[in-house]
């Protein structure tokens, strides 16, 4: 798999923003570390989805690519898979949830994407895409669960590994894995010796549980502020990948990811949405105790108005 990142990178190459790498003396002192921000948050569309969507739609035949794809999100994957789409001149559909917020709704609708929405209390999105898609001929894309997606993700590993020489720890938000997985095989491939750790909510735990028990677990319409990361599980390619390529798997509470968001926000000048700020959460709650070099994965910036109002209030 290390291979296909590689392959992803050259792919990117022109196509997807190579982020910046920031660091904070002031976080530094905190942790007790030196961190590393790879800022994803200044992606195309504000978030890492951009690579593995651009990755794995531009891998289609042509004939895939003249029926359209189709996926469902609850907004990052979304506004990836509709702006390729956008610049590849292919029709994108997208299955979003009702209570989606509105800055990514809006954002996937502006890149002329074809939008349906559910109620996720009472549908399942997959079974939605799948009746569109048999009746449509288009070809899923989906948000994690797929090679060449996870191989686009490793990328921003890759690049964060590729300028800072060497890390000791990389810490990534974790969804339905995608990311996770894909930030992993990277590392291991460019450094075996590169320690790699998930981070989840407390109340969306599924993959902490299911890496410890090795059982997979799956947690539905979790009460995070962390949206990204509502995914009800892992995934049957992440799973196994995250067991195989992740060291360790931690979770953080509501509280340390609001003042994550605040950090990032007040004290680096970042606009960062709870799931991407997880890994700074662990860091300055000490759910993760960690040394030397420390990467950290800023997975997107797309949070709305009223959640960073929320946020900055609490």
């Amino acid at each position: 798999m290390y291979n296909k990142v590689l392959e992803a990178r050259e792919r990117l190459r022109g196509n997807a923003n190579v982020t910046p790498v920031v660091t904070s003396r002031t976080l530094n002192g905190i942790v007790g570390a030196e961190v590393f921000l790879k800022c994803e948050n200044f992606q195309r569309v504000g978030a890492f989805k951009f690579r593995g969507a651009f990755n794995a739609i531009s891998l289609l035949t042509k004939e895939e690519k003249s029926k359209g794809v189709i996926t469902y999100s609850s907004g990052n994957h979304a506004q990836a898979v509709a702006l390729v789409g956008k610049l590849l001149g292919i029709k994108t559909v997208i299955i979003m949830p009702n209570n989606a917020p509105e800055i990514k709704l809006k954002a996937t609708s502006g890149y002329g994407a074809e939008i349906f929405e559910y109620d996720p209390l009472t549908q399942q999105r997959e079974d939605i895409a799948k009746s569109i898609r048999e009746e449509k001929g288009y070809t899923l894309i989906p948000p994690f669960d797929h090679e060449d997606i996870i191989a686009g993700q490793g990328t921003a590993a890759l690049e964060l590994l590729q300028e800072t020489k060497y890390l000791d720890y990389i810490l990534t938000p974790c969804g339905g894995g995608g990311l996770l997985s894909g930030t992993a095989i990277a590392a291991k491939g460019f450094d075996p010796k590169c320690k790699v750790i998930g981070i989840e909510p407390e109340v969306a735990d599924d993959a902490v549980k299911s890496f410890r028990t090795k059982v997979l677990h799956i947690v539905k319409n979790p009460p995070t502020i962390a949206d990204g990361t509502r995914t009800a599980s892992l995934g049957k390619l992440t799973f196994p990948l995250v067991l195989k390529y992740v060291d360790d798997m931690q979770a953080v509470t509501e509280q340390a990811i609001i003042d994550a968001v605040k950090f990032l926000f007040y004290r680096m000048k970042l606009v960062v949405e709870p799931s991407g700020a997880l890994g700074i959460a662990a860091l300055m709650s000490g759910s993760v105790k960690v040394n030397g070099r420390v990467g950290v994965i800023l997975s997107g910036g797309n949070i709305d108005g009223d959640t960073m109002k929320l946020v900055l209030n609490s």
